[in-house]
């Protein structure tokens, strides 16, 4: 991820704009403009951090010259009372710059826990498990970015960068059979490289450049749909609102006719059906519940020190 970039900017911006506007009044009425704050921010429940250089920059953003430390990194799993951030910097900085954050962090590390948790119910399966496009718009990447961080897996970034072919698209195309072949047809097309976007920029050197078709994934609905996506040349097909029992059998046709086809069970994945989905040997699971309903981390900042000159 690309904490410098102009993305990065503009979502602190907006963000600071929304919550501070004129300026902290609190702050501003009982904190002298001179006073330095030593703070730090805890976890007051075990999490996965995710967003940890997204609240030093907003700190940094009222005070340039702040000391900020690290006590642990993206992607680290932390106990209760553990110590993420600490800083010493100008109070008022601080205090304003506090909500906007935490705010950030929680969201983007409660995104990180969840998806450690699916994690975690996945182990020793062949299953990944995977986000969606059922993303906060406009956070879509930072999101993406503290799934990576839980230890999961992106699927597509948006609706440009795969053809994944669902039941409206299958059905206006004239069928499985069909959708597929003008799916191929317009991939081929696109082999030639592209720039990426300055969307794509944001997330850093993982979305280059593209120099290959488009991926095509379908979804099907039944056995029937299943064996006519493979008998059409599918490479990875989506198994949608299945049982684990129906899904089974599906993973287990393509096994037989397709070996190499990709297969992802989406819908109604929770923790306590993950595993039982898991183990119908699909190569991944897909919930959208990764980033919409994700709860936020349990954090709070504690101000130790304030050191008035």
């Amino acid at each position: 991820m690309d904490w410098n970039s102009h993305e990065i900017d503009e979502l602190i911006r907006r963000a600071l704009a929304e919550d501070v506007g004129t300026g902290d009044v609190t702050s501003l009425a009982t904190i002298p403009a001179t006073a330095m704050a030593h703070a730090r921010i805890v976890a007051k429940a075990p999490l996965v951090c995710a967003g940890l250089p997204l609240a030093q920059r907003v700190f940094r953003a009222f005070d340039t010259d702040a000391a900020i430390k690290l006590v642990a990194n993206d992607g680290d799993t932390v106990e209760k009372g553990r110590e993420l951030l600490q800083i010493h910097a100008r109070a008022r900085a601080v205090l304003t710059a506090e909500r906007t954050a935490l705010n950030f962090l929680a969201h983007l590390s409660g995104i990180a826990t969840l998806t450690h948790h699916f994690v975690q119910r996945l182990a020793g399966t062949n299953a990944k498990i995977r986000d969606t496009r059922k993303t906060t718009p406009g956070l879509r990447m930072l999101e993406k970015y503290a799934v990576r961080m839980g230890g999961g897996t992106n699927h597509r970034i948006g609706l440009y960068d795969a053809i994944l072919l669902k039941e409206n698209h299958i059905a206006l195309a004239g069928g499985v059979t069909a959708a597929l072949g003008q799916a191929h047809a317009y991939a081929s097309s696109r082999m030639n490289s592209r720039e990426i976007t300055a969307y794509e920029a944001f997330a850093g050197p993982r979305e280059a450049a593209a120099t290959t078709a488009l991926p095509i994934q379908i979804e099907v609905r039944d056995e029937q749909e299943m064996r006519e996506a493979l008998e059409a040349g599918a490479e990875a097909v989506l198994l949608d609102n299945m049982t684990p029992d129906a899904a089974s059998r599906c993973v287990k046709l393509a096994r037989s006719l397709r070996r190499e086809c990709v297969v992802e069970i989406s819908g109604g994945i929770t923790l306590d059906n993950a595993r039982a989905y898991a183990e119908t040997g699909a190569d991944f699971l897909s919930s959208g519940a990764l980033t919409h309903s994700a709860p936020a981390a349990d954090l709070s900042l504690l101000v130790d020190t304030i050191e008035h000159s």
